[in-house]
């Protein structure tokens, strides 16, 4: 997927691009290549991107260990302000306080938007933490007759001396 020069989003008619997404992403496993579109529309100090993107991962179950497949299906909306960064935010702080406002995505109006890098971060936040194969998963069945009492190897000679009196 090729990035877009932001300075050349502006001078595209209606200032928007739409990509047809039909692709792999190298980071995330999936069975099918990631499908959909995606629009980014330049807005003047800032983009709007927008995707309709769908996909299938191979998950884990939490509880019993089984994978399962899962449909990720995302429509996600974003607005990305065009400004420059800062000079000093290259200096690694220990300690800062960040305000409110800086907390939104930002990058350089002069700079590249990239929509796989951005198509990839809003898939795996759609990736659910708590991953189960169905409600009804009762997780690793153990049959109570295979599980042995766990042994304390320390005890394993006063053991060996009982069994032998024992006898």
């Amino acid at each position: 997927m090729e990035t877009i020069y932001i300075p050349q989003l502006a001078k595209a008619p209606e200032q928007t691009d739409h990509v047809q997404v039909k692709e792999y992403f190298p980071a995330l496993e999936t069975l099918t290549p990631v499908q959909g579109s995606l629009q980014v529309t330049h807005r003047g100090n800032y983009l709007e991107v927008s995707a309709h993107v769908e996909t299938i991962v191979t998950l884990t179950c939490d509880r019993c260990l089984q994978q399962y497949n899962h449909r990720l299906s995302i429509d996600p909306v974003e607005l990305i302000w065009l400004e420059e960064p800062d000079e000093d935010e290259d200096e690694l702080l220990v300690e800062r306080e960040v305000p409110l406002e800086d907390l939104v995505e930002t990058i350089s109006p002069q700079g590249y938007f990239k929509p796989d890098e951005w198509l990839y971060e809003q898939l795996c936040l759609e990736i659910p933490q708590r991953q189960i194969c169905d409600a009804a998963c009762a997780g690793i069945q153990i049959d109570p007759q295979d599980v042995e009492p766990p042994t304390d190897r320390r005890w394993a000679s006063l053991e060996a001396l009982r069994k032998q009196i024992s006898n």
